[in-house]
């Protein structure tokens, strides 16, 4: 007898006619079905957002700080100074110097129907930077003119115009013009003697100065008389270089105050190369 007989009224067992009976399965709980009107689950607690790291480690950041630091102190000590502050006004502000181009100018000789850069002012801290890119604008070609009227000014500016106009095969002039190119005499005194003598040829012009001094600095200076011999030997160089008599230094060294050398003095000192007549 197995487990799938039954017992019958009269206490024997009977085979189940329909076979072992199995319990039917539980039903699971039913999900309720999704109802248009129950909210929406809350959402997510929001996450506090992690700090990024700095790309920067920290001693990299500090040696950034201190390297613009140093350059900022250092940029206030420069433009502490006065010659700085002048420098500053001298090329961005309101410069010393002026200039105007003429298409061709009329003086008799070499010079005669070239083009000219007009310069006229004193010679300030930052001429040599504003005349080369007054220079560049004018796209004068090596034989043209410089025409120069000026007091003076910085020396060690004067020297490397002069450069300037040498290395470009420029001439110098002394005077004024107008519009038309017409030349009227001028003077140029000083440190523009120098610049002066940076011209390939330099045409005297009746009527026009030119005028030596001693130069002196306005410099503190421990041994004002070792100074003035150097910048006397200093000038002399220069001059040399420029083919200009050694004697001009001479007559630089005699007087503090201005004084006008004759044409023929000029051009014994080769300072005037070619003399003109009246314009």
């Amino acid at each position: 007898m197995s487990a799938e007989d039954g017992q019958d009224g009269e206490g024997r067992f009977q085979r189940s006619p329909t076979g072992p009976s199995v319990a039917p399965p539980r039903k699971l709980a039913e999900e309720p079905a999704p109802s248009p009107w129950r909210s929406a689950p809350p959402p997510p607690p929001p996450q506090q957002p992690q700090t990024a790291r700095s790309q920067w480690p920290n001693g990299s950041i500090l040696i950034f700080v201190l390297l613009v630091s140093s350059i900022a102190i250092q940029a206030y000590r420069d433009l502490s100074r006065p010659d700085a502050w002048d420098y500053w006004k001298d090329q961005y502000s309101s410069p010393s110097l002026t200039s105007s181009v003429v298409a061709k100018l009329d003086l008799d000789g070499a010079a005669r129907n070239r083009r000219a850069l007009v310069i006229k002012g004193e010679i300030g801290p930052a001429a040599a930077r504003w005349f080369r890119e007054k220079l560049d604008e004018a796209q004068l070609a090596a034989g043209d003119v410089i025409l120069m009227s000026s007091p003076g000014g910085d020396l060690n500016q004067a020297a490397i115009m002069g450069e300037i106009i040498r290395s470009r095969g420029l001439i110098t002039a002394v005077g004024t013009a107008d519009a038309a190119g017409r030349v009227k005499p001028s003077y140029c005194a000083s440190a523009c003697v120098l610049v002066f003598a940076g011209g390939k040829s330099r045409i005297g012009v009746s009527g026009s100065g030119l005028g030596v001094h001693r130069f002196t600095t306005t410099k503190q200076v421990d041994d004002p008389l070792a100074e003035a011999q150097k910048i006397s030997g200093a000038v002399l160089g220069y001059m040399t270089k420029m083919g200009v008599s050694s004697s001009v230094v001479q007559a630089m060294s005699e007087t503090k105050d201005i004084r006008w050398l004759a044409p023929k003095e000029a051009l014994a000192m080769n300072l005037v190369t070619d003399p003109v007549g009246k314009p």
